[in-house]
């Protein structure tokens, strides 16, 4: 089992702290995410310019979420799947898109599931997709730019969900409301 320190700003590598210091500036706090992959900075900076390139993708803030949330899900990010769903309460995506990804239901509209379907083939077969699984994502209305913008949320992903399964990195208190676990390990 692993120890992985949540650092504050006293307590941060050098090179993290400016780091941290952005993350308390720009949310008032520094998630425990943010303190645990602050023991190695590049993590921390590689996650922060992912997050920050792919909320500038073409994808809408519901797509965002279907992407962020499938993949958490997914990977049963303890930590991610509650984030996430405070994370898109701020953005005003619907609670129905949320309670679906988070209960692995269906989602309200055609589109929005068949974005969720593909991200997932993406996880499950690392990118190994059939061009018919392919062409049905593309068929759903979307563009081979958006398949490029899902496999930089997926890796965005990747290292939060990472992380978070080796440090047990605790729910941070303002997103302890949404605490989950996945419908199968609850069981």
């Amino acid at each position: 089992m692993t120890n992985f320190p949540i650092h504050t700003l006293e307590t941060a590598p050098d090179a993290a702290k400016p780091l941290l210091e952005n993350s308390l500036k720009t949310f008032g706090r520094i998630p425990g995410l943010h303190g645990t992959m602050a023991e190695a900075p590049g993590l921390l900076a590689a996650y922060n310019f992912a997050h920050q390139q792919f909320l500038a993708t073409s994808l809408t803030d519901e797509e965002k979420t279907v992407v962020w949330q499938a993949v958490n899900v997914e990977n049963s990010c303890h930590y991610c799947v509650p984030a996430h769903t405070g994370i898109a309460k701020m953005m005003q995506v619907d609670d129905a898109i949320t309670e679906a990804l988070r209960n692995e239901t269906p989602l309200p509209t055609a589109k929005l599931e068949a974005l969720r379907t593909f991200t997932l083939q993406v996880v499950r077969t690392n990118a190994n997709l059939s061009d018919a699984e392919v062409q049905a994502f593309l068929d759903a209305g979307f563009e081979e730019r958006n398949i490029l913008e899902v496999i930089l949320g997926v890796a965005q992903k990747v290292m939060s969900n990472f992380t978070n399964h080796f440090a047990g990195t605790p729910v941070d208190q303002v997103f302890q409301k949404f605490a989950w676990q996945k419908a199968d390990e609850a069981a």
